[in-house]
């Protein structure tokens, strides 16, 4: 079929297939702007189709079949796709990097706690350039510390201000399943050799001031997260682990100032602290950020139903950092293993941490916070198999 002086010779060769099934077609070109000769071959048509096909080989007006041409030959191709995708068939230019990505994240995810994704779009630290969307889409704002940022808001600003990140590390975000551990201070984890199974995990979080130099066969070396308060955060440097990004968990209006002043290198003051707080901060700022109170609010509030309100006469009773730590995990973790939860509350002078020598008799006496709660909630998730417990026996 010639195309006229002005166009490259054209031609269209259709042929019908056996049984009526559809109209095969080859298109030739011999265009200066096509290298050699381009073919498109086996384009299937629907029986529909073919009087418009073998229509186009009629004699008439040229313009007008090139039309009708390329018209065909654009619905030829998009049944021969659909064809495709309806078969379930592979193409050499998909991407495969992208569907086995998909793959993964579907097989790791942990469909025990889909409960939890009433969090997925929760952040998990406070930024200082959404501060105050953040306190009034997770009601933050409405809430006084732990559970929000009410009577503290300028001295969050200030600290917020001064950290250059409040989003997760690049090195954990980039880990397509995340596989985490949160490694508690039970002393049910002395002489348990787990250290190198314990780094072995994508995502390594501890608590407050557990040392691991010293513990490395039983608790492992690595730490990723570790979530304290100005009275529990390493001050000595031997302690300082480049690879840590520390989480303060500001239960009072003084802990954010602390962090504020230190940020700004000046004196902290530590009035209002029931232990003295650390005077330097050994960590640069960009390894530093604070947990959204959100997350407190729905350990305390929807998992262990602390009431909202305390009675003026009763000491008002917190989730432990372990808990809040698990939760977190929960939060931005693809499957969750924990260790060093156990407490053995039959013998008192068992001992409480890995470390030290410190008795069960000092939890059990503990009024701020609720253990038998807590384990009674981490029982129903390790029985519904929402987390892994390494140590339960």
């Amino acid at each position: 079929m010639e195309n006229g002086t002005d166009s490259p010779p054209l031609r269209v060769s259709c042929r019908e297939l056996p049984d009526g099934v559809g109209v095969s077609c080859i298109l030739l070109t011999s265009s200066s702007i096509l290298p050699k000769t381009a073919i498109l071959e086996h384009c299937e048509a629907t029986p529909a189709l073919r009087p418009l096909l073998f229509g186009i080989l009629k004699p008439g007006h040229s313009v007008m079949r090139k039309f009708l041409l390329a018209i065909t030959l654009i619905a030829c191709f998009l049944h021969f796709i659909l064809h495709c995708i309806l078969q379930k068939s592979s193409f050499s230019w998909v991407p495969t990097v992208n569907v086995e990505k998909i793959q993964v994240i579907e097989t790791c995810f942990n469909q025990n706690f889909r409960f939890l994704l009433n969090m997925s779009d929760v952040e998990p630290f406070l930024c200082y350039g959404n501060f105050q969307q953040q306190s009034v889409l997770y009601g933050n704002n409405k809430f006084d510390l732990p559970y929000g940022i009410r009577k503290g808001e300028r001295f969050f600003k200030a600290a917020l201000s001064r950290l250059e990140s409040c989003h997760l590390p690049w090195e954990v975000e980039k880990v397509p399943c995340k596989r985490c551990i949160v490694v508690g201070n039970g002393g049910i984890l002395r002489n348990k050799t787990l250290g190198q199974k314990i780094d072995s995990y994508d995502i390594i979080i501890r608590m407050n001031n557990a040392p691991v130099i010293g513990f490395e066969q039983d608790v492992g070396r690595k730490t990723t997260f570790r979530l304290c308060y100005p009275e529990s955060i390493f001050s000595d440097p031997v302690h300082y682990d480049p690879n840590t990004t520390v989480v303060l968990l500001a239960f009072k209006p003084h802990d954010v100032k602390w962090l504020s002043e230190l940020l700004l290198h000046r004196h902290a003051s530590t009035y209002g602290f029931w232990k003295k707080p650390a005077l330097k901060m050994i960590y640069p700022s960009t390894q530093i950020r604070i947990l959204n109170p959100v997350i407190l609010r729905k350990v305390a509030h929807e998992m262990l139903h602390f009431p909202v309100l305390f009675p003026k006469k009763k000491k008002p009773t917190h989730p432990t950092t372990g808990l809040i730590a698990i939760v977190l995990a929960l939060h931005i973790c693809n499957e969750v293993h924990i260790a060093g939860f156990k407490y053995n509350f039959t013998t008192q002078n068992s001992t409480l941490h890995y470390y030290g020598n410190e008795t069960m008799s000092l939890m059990i006496e503990n009024e701020y916070h609720n253990i038998s709660a807590e384990q009674r909630l981490l029982g129903r998730f390790v029985e519904n198999k929402t987390i892994i417990n390494l140590t339960q026996d």
